[in-house]
Parts: structure tokens; sequence; C-alpha cells
């Protein structure tokens, strides 16, 4: 296997990883209030999350960032809460600044969760003569597990709501808080103070 499909793999993985559903619950909150005709905002909202978990990805890998690995783990389930929280207050997508806040959402967010994962590829990568391309094949599986999470969601969304006449809003606001209550217990469970 190729040095750039297994890090790919190893991305993909990642995401897709039952075992830390932290990231799959963060997607899910950042999808929770879109549908199927959405899929271009979307598309944008998700590739805000993996550009900012790129960004301290690559920066704590080459030793540039360092942050205390328990204040992570505890900003990690912060930050699906608020962004489940976010969706409960706002339980539909607005054009304009409610969009951008999203983004602005999946960005910063997205730089917290990249810290999350930092430590394990750097003691992988330490071994490589050159990172760039590992940590490319890796983000762009995080890209592909991300979108297929987000498929799945989205295409529940759409059946639930459109086959099943469930109300938008009503199944936005209960996603969110199925994140939001699992994500307050990872919270508990985590407390950095």
């Amino acid at each position: 296997m190729s040095q750039f499909r297994a890090y790919f793999n190893l991305g993909l993985e990642h995401i897709l990883d039952l075992n830390g559903f932290d990231h799959i619950l963060f997607v899910i909150a950042l999808c929770a209030i879109y549908l199927l005709r959405d899929w271009k905002k979307i598309l944008v909202l998700v590739t805000a999350f993996t550009i900012g978990h790129s960004i301290t990805l690559a920066l704590a890998t080459l030793k540039i960032f360092s942050v205390n690995a328990n204040l992570i783990e505890f900003l990690i389930p912060v930050t699906i809460a608020v962004t489940a929280f976010f969706n409960i207050l706002k339980p539909r997508p607005s054009s304009g600044s409610g969009i951008q806040a999203n983004y602005a959402f999946a960005l910063f967010f997205g730089l917290i969760h990249g810290l999350g994962f930092s430590n394990y590829l750097r003691s992988l990568l330490g071994r490589e003569s050159s990172i760039w391309e590992p940590l490319l094949a890796f983000n762009l599986g995080l890209e592909a597990g991300q979108l297929i999470i987000v498929g799945i969601f989205i295409v529940i969304s759409s059946i639930t709501i459109g086959i099943f006449g469930t109300n938008r809003k009503e199944w936005a606001l209960v996603i969110s808080a199925i994140v939001l209550g699992m994500s307050i217990m990872m919270i508990l469970d985590k407390v950095y103070w």
C-alpha cells in the first residue's frame, strides 16, 4: 500500500471510528439544520471544519504549536455542545449572517479538533522524511469520512422530513438536543479544572 493511501485510510478511519465518536457528533451537529437541497452549504461547512482541523494538526505536528492534551479533550465536547446549542436557538439555516456564523463555528472548532489527534499523528510522522504528503493524505481522508457521515445523516434527515412528514424545525431541535445531551455527558467526563 502506498504511503499516501495509508495516511488517507488513517484519516478516514479516524473520523469514522465509533470509539472516538466525538467527530461524528460534531459533524451531525453542524449538519442538523440542513437538508439534501442544502448540499453546497454543507460542503462548504464541512470543508471549513477540515481546513481548521488541518491547520492546527499541521502546526502541532510540526511542533510549532502545543496545547495541553487534557484541555483539548475537554474543549472538543464543548465545541459540540456549543454547536448543538446554537442549533437549538436557531434550528433553521438563514441567509446572511446565520450561515456565516456556522462557517465560523466550523473553522474555529476545527482548529480545536485538529489538536486532539496531533500527538498520535506526530509519532507516526516522526518516521517520515517529509510530512506534507502524509498530512495532505490524512486530511483528505478526514474530508472523505466527514462527507460519508454527512451523506448518511442528510439522507436520513431528508427521508424523515420528506417521506414521514416530520417537521424540519422539530427534527433539527430533537437531533441537536440529543447531541447536546451527549456532549454534556462527555464534558462532565473530561472536566479540566
